[in-house]
């Protein structure tokens, strides 16, 4: 696949031009594709690109755009446009970014399985629905995955592949060697389950940090600074897995040494929480105390959330592992 802005097949689509779309529009631009950026309305899509510019040039400034172009030379490689075929046109991938919506998700992919060809990767964004039931029926199911990225994108390079039972390997193979180009660390979903991988383990997380506020036993804001203070910094370079195998000399130690006190503890996890009334008020209050809910202040908030981010992604490439 190619990456040269000259080349006649390096064209990327992506649909839908909300905060996913426009990352998934740049990190495309960073490997020098062609971009086409569609949305319905040609205001929202002018819009799009009017942030994306504000946020290249950010990024180019702080030293923190990511590959080899420079800032104008990747916003040279994105336009816009509102027509759907015109926007898939001469593409080899199609990324979709529409509202999280089964059914707006499945008329989408009829259209653009009536108008592409036998050459395109048509991908879905979505976090959670199936394949099985996101394509369904569509003649050119084999050209199709999800590939569900987390946000905000730009700053968090995982992309979970997850297949349709019909999809063709080579499907995924492209999928994944583009999304490696790109700067993303894409993982294959070797058959498709509720929630993915990255859902299922952060909605396990949630469940259980629910039931403990909910018990009284922690605070809302001492929970958190157990993770960010505490899990979340290993797990910034380690996972769950390689965690437990370098805590003892080897897997199978800890296994041995923690097997029955983690069966233990698991037996005691409650039931699936309802996540509202008064637990969640308290939660939301303890939240708006340290980040009111208002949208100036979120927003302050997530600008900085992506500053930590960046800077954490850029410490990751320094400290490569041995």
């Amino acid at each position: 696949m190619a990456s040269s802005a000259s080349s006649t097949a390096d064209g990327v689509a992506v649909v839908g031009s909300g905060l996913i779309g426009r990352s998934w529009a740049m990190l495309f631009a960073s490997g020098g594709f062609r971009v086409k950026l569609y949305d319905i309305e040609q205001q929202q899509v002018t819009g799009a690109l009017d942030t994306i510019r504000k946020e290249m040039k950010l990024l180019e400034q702080s030293g923190a755009l990511k590959g080899s172009l420079g800032a104008e030379e990747q916003l040279a490689l994105i336009s816009g446009c509102s027509d759907l075929r015109e926007a898939v046109e001469g593409t080899v991938h199609i990324q979709e970014c529409v509202p999280e919506n089964l059914e707006l998700k499945q008329q989408l992919f009829a259209q653009l399985d009536q108008i592409v060809d036998g050459n395109v990767v048509l991908s879905s964004s979505s976090s959670c629905l199936l394949p099985s039931k996101l394509f369904a029926g569509l003649v050119h199911v084999r050209q199709c995955l999800v590939a569900h990225p987390v946000n905000p994108p730009y700053h968090v390079p995982l992309v979970e592949l997850v297949p349709h039972p019909e999809t063709a390997p080579a499907t995924m193979d492209r999928t994944y060697a583009l999304m490696r180009q790109i700067g993303q660390s894409p993982v294959r979903i070797l058959k498709e389950v509720d929630g993915f991988a990255l859902n299922r383990l952060q909605y396990a997380l949630i469940g259980e940090a629910w039931r403990l506020v909910e018990a009284g036993i922690v605070s809302p804001g001492d929970l958190d600074l157990v993770m960010s203070d505490g899990l979340g910094l290993r797990y910034a370079f380690i996972g769950p897995l390689e965690t437990m195998h370098l805590n003892a000399e080897g897997m199978l130690s800890y296994c041995d040494r923690y097997r029955e006190g983690m069966k233990r503890v698991l037996k005691t996890f409650g039931p699936i929480p309802e996540f509202s009334g008064a637990v969640a008020e308290k939660v939301h209050q303890a939240m708006c105390v340290k980040v009111p809910d208002d949208p100036e202040h979120l927003a302050a908030r997530r600008e900085w959330r992506d500053g930590c981010l960046m800077r954490l992604a850029k410490l990751k490439g320094q400290v490569q592992p041995p």
